[in-house]
């Protein structure tokens, strides 16, 4: 969809409406240049603004695909291809919203193509048509506009994240867990937003060499010195959120080492309360058996030792022996070093091995 298109000379604004494609590459060629703006356009819209202004069909194919590494290309003598990515934050999702904008630069046109939400260049339009004198400059000072409104629309975003990794700093320090899932869907967006950011820096840094206009140079420097510090802020954050992930892991493994000294208190509590009732169990088990004989004939502490505690101990020795007995024998065979006959081979003149001789002790066995 065509957003607007018009026609810019000596620094001012021809139209005051916008005009259609034929138009705009009509008025391209009688000086200045002409702004084309289109969002989301469909893929006959395109084909129409690729065959009105001759662009290339694989620049005009980047342009279509979302989720393109920012990068500047050339196609031809005149035409560029700048595509940066546009970042927006979401207050009510706690998220950020990622956008698009593809930019064909010609000294005679400037043709923008914005996907996503996160790509609004109204007031780019509107801050570049106050400012005559770069305006004047040519179809370099869109994309400063352009480069300046992205890398400035990158501060909230940087604000956002900052906000939402104070809260779960404050709750992992302070003891409790908090939710991994939401660490890791944070680092996530951060790691997203800075391959959408550091990339940026070599198409500006290239924008700034190429530029032709001096006036535009300190701006395009401006905007390249707010570009570093977005980086190393989001560089930063994503460093943080990987420490806070594993204080958040340390964390855990506290409470569950705290639940395992719980039970571990509570089994010792059992054991103690076992080992008690353990002698009146035997007590009460012996007594309490149905071998009438047994019992009447115990009249006294040694026959309860003999019968009671010798009754008990003999299935024990005898299930020791037996466990022993069917345990498998080893046989470790050991020689002497010095007993073990070595052989030398006996190389004959011409190379051949005639026959081998004896060694150490076994040779002195057999001369005598």
């Amino acid at each position: 969809m065509i957003i607007d298109c018009a026609h810019y000379l000596d620094g001012r604004r021809r139209d005051d409406g916008a005009v259609s494609l034929e138009d705009a590459a009509a008025r391209s060629r009688q000086g200045g240049f002409v702004w084309l703006g289109l969002f989301e356009p469909s893929d006959e819209e395109l084909d129409e603004v690729r065959d009105t202004f001759g662009l290339h069909e694989l620049a005009v194919e980047d342009a279509q695909n979302l989720h393109t590494r920012p990068k500047v290309e050339r196609y031809g003598q005149d035409v560029q291809l700048v595509i940066v990515r546009t970042a927006r934050y979401d207050d009510e999702a706690e998220g950020i919203d990622v956008g698009e904008i593809s930019m064909f630069l010609a000294p005679t046109f400037v043709i923008t193509v914005r996907q996503g939400v996160a790509s609004e260049l109204g007031g780019a339009r509107q801050r570049l048509e106050q400012r005559p004198d770069l305006l004047a400059a040519g179809s370099m000072s869109v994309l400063w506009a352009i480069l300046d409104q992205v890398v400035d629309d990158y501060a909230p975003v940087v604000a956002g994240l900052d906000d939402d990794i104070d809260q779960i700093e404050a709750t992992v320090f302070s003891g409790a867990v908090a939710p991994t899932e939401r660490i890791y869907s944070l680092r996530r967006e951060a790691s997203d937003f800075y391959r959408s950011v550091h990339p940026l820096l070599g198409v500006v840094a290239r924008v700034e060499r190429a530029a032709e206009a001096r006036e535009l140079q300190p701006y395009l420097r401006d905007v390249q010195d707010h570009l570093l510090l977005v980086n190393e802020e989001v560089a930063a954050q994503r460093d943080l959120l990987g420490t806070v992930l594993e204080a958040n892991m340390a964390v855990i493994s506290v409470d569950q080492t705290k639940v395992s000294v719980r039970q571990n208190a509570t089994i010792e509590q059992l054991t103690i309360l076992a080992t008690v009732f353990l002698p009146l169990t035997f007590v009460t088990g012996f007594f309490g058996q149905n071998f009438g004989w047994l019992v009447r004939h115990i009249t006294g502490l040694g026959a309860f030792v003999i019968y009671g505690i010798g009754g008990l101990a003999l299935p024990l020795v005898l299930l020791f022996l037996w466990l022993r007995l069917r345990a498998p024998r080893t046989r470790v065979a050991t020689e002497v070093p010095g007993n073990r006959p070595r052989r030398r081979r006996r190389i004959s003149r011409y190379g051949s091995t005639r026959g081998h001789t004896l060694e150490g002790p076994a040779a002195e066995r057999g001369a005598t």
